[in-house]
């Protein structure tokens, strides 16, 4: 085992069969983290959406963040109820993207498609960078260096879980479950010193807001309802991740549609929970919250504008260090569980993001290769390339979450809405079918829940474009079209390729010549042994052929030649600008084009070698007169490998280690070292 395969076995852990994959399935409490993570975790910035943006108009203006966050929670209900009709109707993990394909044809699958992945690329990008912001909070060190650290928390996030679902799960279940605690005991604390009458006021309480430019004044009529559809749209960050666990049901146990459906009501449950808990609480003890980044519209208890460099906690710090007055472990659990989870998050995209690119893999809409699992059973191809764009994001936007919530949200709800009206068409179809009247019931009633929440969804998807277009969301949907587009392109492209490969009546007509040509250096083992394998196939002609570059080496290879008489011409490419791969090319040309049936096949000796270094001083123009010949029509490239001694000392090696016994063998149920995948010795 090289270097190379030690570093992975030791990031990634041992490789897993094919057959082990019922093993990484997940029980309800771990799949609740896993998936729920993203979800449960935007309650921790939705309130801070909620409040920077009516602090527009002032601290008054607060007095509408309770009225918006029911109107979150009657969303986020009715999706959650919307989504446990899918995950029964369409358990295969294809979630939303499948619904459209099925129910609204290819062109809506894609255009969903597109807006998942625009969507799981800005839930690590805003996750993370949230996270990293509420943990400056507490590290000033951080607070420089946002950008960096949030990018070297997603290669972690990565690394976690290209070691498989399973393991990652169980990393993450803790934290989230310990994310729930604190802020749900911070609530019921606060509702006790409350009706102790002992609830004290957040730090900012005794701040002023000075409303922003164009908001003086009493807000009314039209430029009411805009700013509070403003509100109320970034609120709705809080509805992100609900579509994720119909994208896993896969990943659970059995029976996994019932499993998905008990994880979705839990989620719905606990966010509501904990999102009007922290709005009732910051209107309790009168905070006043505004965009960091315009932190100038904030004044002390003086009037006096925040000086130079103050540094605004979040809500969750200001509510938790009020609280928890007195108790300091409680502020520091609660700020510590909300930073880890906010970073944590992101796994349900890590999740999601793979799983989807491999459903798209499948039917043709992305590169096969994303459809392959690693050595852990992870679509490790997927999980790479979120993590390549959502560190691009993050560098490009600064790791800054309010620049970058603004292109959040679009996309999930582009999802939403064709999740729904594909699923009223599912109801609708099988209604057509459908005799039983209890049956015919419980569809009525889905598609009820589903038609309802096609209505709130489109209602909120045309509130978030109005009011999120020009600050950033055009963004998004530019790169939902740049997604359509290349998927539509990668389509098209192998419907072509699978055409021009289709076998016909032609390919059965033989070619009517083979002509052989054995690439020659120099008389040595190599060439002898690409010779006899050459004869050995019984071409119709067969010749070696040689570049010379001067006159004295060709001289003394054509004497050598004829002396040991192989019984094969030699044929000699006089090269005056010293090419070698140009005049072969040449040369199989010109056979070509005079046997237009004919074949020409070129045997190219090549050294076998056990070192990496080694391959740099050899085969390089092998290398290269394969790469042009395979672009030559008519003619077929065979490599003729000899093993150097170098490389037989390296499977040496390999077939030692294969044989050694390791530490763990007989507990993890290896099979025997030495035998083959069933135990059995295997005998040489």
């Amino acid at each position: 085992m090289g270097a190379g395969d030690v570093s992975k076995r030791i990031l990634l852990g041992r490789k897993l069969r094919s057959s082990q994959l019922g093993e990484t399935l997940l029980p309800k409490r771990i799949a609740l983290p896993v998936f729920a993570s993203d979800a449960l975790s935007s309650v921790a910035y939705a309130p801070d959406e909620i409040f920077i943006m009516l602090s527009l108009a002032g601290a008054s203006a607060y007095v509408w963040s309770w009225k918006i966050g029911i109107v979150v929670a009657i969303v986020m209900l009715t999706v959650v109820a919307s989504y446990r009709q899918n995950v029964h109707a369409y358990p295969s993990g294809g979630g939303d993207y499948e619904v459209a394909t099925v129910n609204l044809g290819a062109n809506a699958g894609v255009t969903v498609a597109s807006a998942l992945l625009v969507d799981y690329v800005l839930t690590v990008a805003v996750s993370i960078s949230s996270g990293v912001q509420n943990a400056a909070s507490a590290i000033p060190w951080v607070q420089s260096h946002e950008a960096v650290t949030a990018v070297f928390l997603v290669i972690v996030l990565a690394a976690l879980n290209l070691r498989g679902v399973r393991e990652s799960g169980a990393f993450f279940a803790l934290p989230t479950y310990g994310f729930m605690i604190g802020v749900i005991g911070m609530a019921i604390f606060g509702a006790v010193r409350a009706a102790q009458g002992a609830l004290p006021h957040v730090a900012s309480a005794d701040f002023h807001i000075q409303p922003a430019p164009g908001y003086e004044g009493h807000l009314t009529g039209i430029a009411l309802i805009f700013f509070l559809a403003r509100a109320f749209s970034s609120g709705s960050a809080a509805l992100t991740g609900v579509e994720a666990i119909s994208n896993g049901v896969p990943a659970f146990r059995k029976p996994k549609s019932k499993n998905a459906a008990t994880t979705l009501l839990l989620l719905g449950t606990i966010a509501i929970t904990m999102l009007l808990s922290i709005i009732v609480l910051a209107n309790k003890m009168n905070l006043k919250y505004v965009d960091p980044a315009d932190i100038s519209r904030l004044r002390d208890a003086n009037g006096a504008p925040m000086p130079k460099g103050y540094d605004e906690p979040t809500v969750m710090a200001q509510l938790s260090k009020a609280v928890f007055t007195g108790f300091t472990p409680g502020f520091y659990f609660v700020l510590a569980m909300t930073g880890i989870i906010l970073i944590l998050a992101a796994n349900t995209a890590f999740n999601g993001f793979p799983v989807l690119g491999s459903i798209l893999a499948k039917d043709g809409f992305m590169p096969r290769a994303l459809g392959s699992r690693g050595d852990r059973l992870a679509y490790s191809n997927g999980i790479i390339v979120l993590a390549g764009f959502a560190i691009v994001l993050i560098v490009a936007f600064d790791a800054q979450t309010t620049r970058l919530i603004q292109l959040y949200i679009v996309g999930v709800f582009v999802s939403f809405n064709l999740s729904q009206l594909g699923m009223i068409r599912h109801w609708t179809r099988h209604l057509k079918t459908e005799t039983d009247p209890a049956t015919r019931r419980r569809m009525f009633r889905s598609r009820l829940i589903n038609t309802f929440g096609l209505g709130m969804t489109a209602v909120v998807f045309v509130i978030v474009l109005l009011t999120k277009f020009l600050a950033g969301a055009w963004i998004a949907i530019l790169a939902m079209c740049i997604f359509f587009a290349i998927m539509k392109a990668i389509r098209r492209h192998y419907d072509n390729v699978s055409r021009e490969l289709a076998a016909d009546d032609e390919d059965k007509i033989l070619p009517t010549k083979v002509h052989a040509i054995v690439l020659v250096s120099k008389l040595h083992k190599p060439t002898l042994r690409a010779l006899a394998y050459a004869k050995a196939t019984r071409p119709n002609v067969l010749e070696a052929v040689y570049v010379g570059l001067d006159d004295k080496t060709t001289k003394q290879l054509v004497r050598e030649w004829d002396e040991r008489n192989l019984g094969v011409p030699l044929k000699v490419l006089y090269s005056p600008y010293r090419e070698i791969v140009k005049p072969i090319i040449d040369y199989a040309t010109q056979i070509r084009e005079a046997s237009p049936r004919g074949v020409v096949a070129v045997y190219i000796p090549e050294y076998v070698v056990g070192r990496w270094w080694e391959q740099l001083l050899h085969n390089q123009t092998a290398l290269r007169l394969k790469g042009r010949l395979l672009f030559t029509p008519g003619v077929m490239v065979t490599s003729v490998p000899y093993q150097l001694y170098s490389s037989q000392v390296a499977r040496a090696r390999e077939e030692r280690e294969l044989t050694r016994v390791k530490a763990g063998d007989l507990r993890r149920g290896a099979p025997s070292r030495g035998g083959d995948e069933t135990g059995q010795q295997i005998h040489r």
